[in-house]
């Protein structure tokens, strides 16, 4: 018999933060062949994103892959507000999510993150004491590049003025100096900015697990000779050097995450499944 995804609010007792909402999709087939924790994206990005992600729950659950959706702070419909969180208190709610799961299955545990959830995804394991593998989607390498990528979307409606980088500066500024900045209708503070623009990509380092981790890292591109860029191949290759078994393609989609529309990436969601349960790709359910 199905199985239904079952929404419920996570306390989290440091007194002042409240509650997360989380949605778990319970593996069907009554094994559960892993864990997996996904971690949203920044700010305008989550909300792009929630149609997809939900479908890759869903597809996971029916291979048999338990799997819990979280709103942190201050997004969605968690306690808080966007502009009262810091970089740590998300890092947090990914630590608190994935020691619920621990809770209920001691089966191989998977942070999957998009973009800049990937980089939560990394400092979430350096604080937990078990292994985890990890699925990155359109990682982002560099926090900073996010940061600035963000602060820019401030000054676009100054770019025909060409004072651009004059805006972006004041924001940091602002920043710098303690105080919280507007952006996109999104009310950015310094803890929060601090955090991200700090955040590299760089593997996890001192897994004790007899089995090496894993990493999946999944680029989409609408071209169709589209290839990994130097960059993220400079990224698979350290992943590979710290111990990790790495695997890595890019797969035919949109950028669902920016896009005007609400988009859709069958063939994204079709190879993640492949991707982590090492079985040949079939089609989306």
């Amino acid at each position: 018999m199905p199985q239904h995804p079952q929404a419920f609010f996570l306390p989290v007792d440091d007194g002042r933060t409240g509650q997360r909402l989380c949605l778990f999709h319970p593996a069907r087939g009554g094994v559960v062949h892993g864990s997996v924790l996904y971690v949203h994206p920044f700010a305008e990005e989550m909300n792009k994103s929630r149609r997809v992600a939900a479908q890759q729950a869903r597809a996971l659950a029916q291979a048999g892959y338990s799997v819990l959706q979280i709103d942190l702070m201050g997004c969605g419909d968690s306690s808080g507000d966007f502009g009262d969180a810091a970089w740590q208190d998300w890092v947090g709610d990914v630590v608190r999510g994935c020691g619920w799961l621990r809770e209920r299955s001691d089966a191989p545990l998977w942070l999957w993150g998009l973009r800049t959830g990937c980089l939560l995804a990394r400092e979430a394991a350096l604080q937990m004491a078990f292994s985890c593998n990890f699925v990155f989607w359109a990682p982002i390498a560099s926090g900073k590049l996010q940061l600035q990528q963000f602060l820019r979307l401030k000054a676009a409606a100054d770019l025909l003025g060409g004072n651009a980088k004059g805006v972006t500066d004041g924001l940091r500024q602002q920043l710098s100096a303690g105080h919280s900045v507007e952006v996109a209708g999104y009310r950015l503070s310094p803890a929060l900015a601090n955090g991200l623009e700090q955040a590299t990509l760089v593997p996890p380092s001192g897994s004790s697990a007899e089995k090496p981790p894993r990493m999946e890292w999944l680029e989409l591109s609408m071209r169709e000779d589209a290839a990994l860029s130097p960059a993220s191949a400079k990224s698979l290759a350290q992943w590979s050097q710290a111990g990790f078994s790495v695997g890595s393609q890019v797969v035919a989609g949109p950028s669902f995450w920016q896009t005007s529309e609400i988009e859709e990436a069958p063939d994204l969601i079709t190879a993640t499944v492949a991707a982590i349960t090492g079985l040949p790709q079939r089609a989306a359910l």
